[in-house]
């Protein structure tokens, strides 16, 4: 064999030891798989994720790799692998044992070419992480949110009625101003711990996926309406116009109420809160998937590295404009989490000092509990 040959072949075979001594490095269990779903490499991770002492080169993935759904009802791997165009990740699969234990799993899963070049053979790469603590520790967190939003909820409309009762009283009598202001601002406070309680509630119900979706037949123009008269006044007291564009071809939308509802108040009011002078536009118009509903604001608008984030649970800008305001960082994590539960695509374009346009799309569903 020639020298530049055999130069070429010793460093292919100690690049393959070195991302081999790589992938055995790693805690989580990797596996690599041709375009028949046949296993062409793996690691010691997942031989133990997998429950295995030995695993044979070409073994078809289905046959030692059987997951299961949150009901425990078994998924075809295979299908769910070669169905993926883009990496996707899940955590909802379990794994059963020989014993009958069950695991929870992270599973990621990734095409790509398994092999040097653009001649590399084609395949797929599969991370999987046992989840099963977190999991656990997941559901008594979302148990406890549960329990205690819903035993918030009596205090605290007790204590904004009586609130509400005496900023009334006081309006009607001689009281110092800074007695009204302080009841305000408590009132205030009230209404937003109440705002919260009941993000903290739909977020529960949301995470352990106990929320129902009742598909009825909306009107667009009167949802939209509705919605508008409900913040009238919030958009009155900060001096901003707000208009209604509904195309003529808009007219029913077969989706949750509830749910839809939800989302678009959560950017309204987002609109509300961010904008000190200008417009709010609520668009509707159709596009191929379904109805687009659109608000449009000319607020302070969303810097790009935070538009990564925003639907992220918790986030809150660090923009000083953004601190001003009270939030929780929850209300547009949960309209993602709600979109999702009515198959609907949200979308935002936003330039900072700008405005914001949040949008969603939402296609026709069954007139029956999706």
């Amino acid at each position: 064999m020639p020298f530049k040959k055999r130069k070429a072949k010793s460093r292919i075979n100690i690049e393959h030891e070195q991302l081999t001594t790589l992938i055995n490095s790693l805690a989580d269990a990797v596996i690599a798989l041709n375009e028949d779903i046949e296993i062409v490499r793996f690691n010691a991770a997942a031989l133990s994720i997998l429950d295995l002492n030995t695993l044979e080169l070409k073994t078809p993935l289905t046959e030692v790799f059987k997951p299961m759904d949150k009901n425990n009802k078994e998924v075809n791997i295979k299908d769910l692998i070669l169905n993926i165009k883009i990496p996707e990740t899940n955590r909802d699969l379990r794994l059963r044992y020989w014993d009958n234990s069950i695991i929870n799993l992270y599973v990621s899963i990734a095409p790509v070419r398994l092999g040097y070049g653009a001649r590399g053979q084609k395949g797929f790469v599969l991370l999987l992480r046992d989840i099963t603590r977190e999991k656990s520790l997941e559901e008594e967190r979302d148990e406890f949110i549960s329990v205690t939003s819903h035993e918030l909820r009596t205090p605290i409309a007790i204590a904004e009625g009586n609130l509400s009762n005496a900023i009334f009283l006081a309006s009607k009598e001689q009281v110092p101003e800074v007695i009204k202001t302080s009841l305000k601002s408590a009132h205030d406070q009230v209404l937003f711990l109440s705002d919260m309680i009941n993000d903290l509630s739909t977020l529960s119900r949301a995470e352990r996926n106990v929320l129902e979706v009742d598909v009825s037949q909306i009107n667009i123009k009167d949802l939209l309406q509705d919605l508008v008269t409900a913040y009238k006044k919030q958009i009155d007291d900060k001096q901003l116009t707000i208009r209604m564009e509904i195309a003529d071809n808009v007219t029913e939308v077969k989706s949750s109420r509830l749910y839809l509802r939800e989302i678009l108040q959560n950017f309204l009011t987002n609109a509300i809160k961010y904008t000190s002078e200008g417009e709010i536009l609520i668009k509707a118009v159709t596009v191929d998937k379904g109805v687009k509903l659109s608000v449009k604001d000319s607020g302070i608008g969303i810097s790009k590295a935070d538009q990564e984030r925003v639907f992220d649970k918790f986030f809150r800008s660090e923009d000083y404009r953004t601190r001003q305001a009270n939030g929780t960082g929850l209300g547009l994590y949960v309209t993602m989490k709600l979109a999702r539960l009515i198959h609907a695509e949200i979308g935002l374009e936003s330039e900072l000092n700008v405005g914001s346009t949040f949008s969603v799309v939402v296609p026709d569903l069954d007139l029956k509990s999706a």
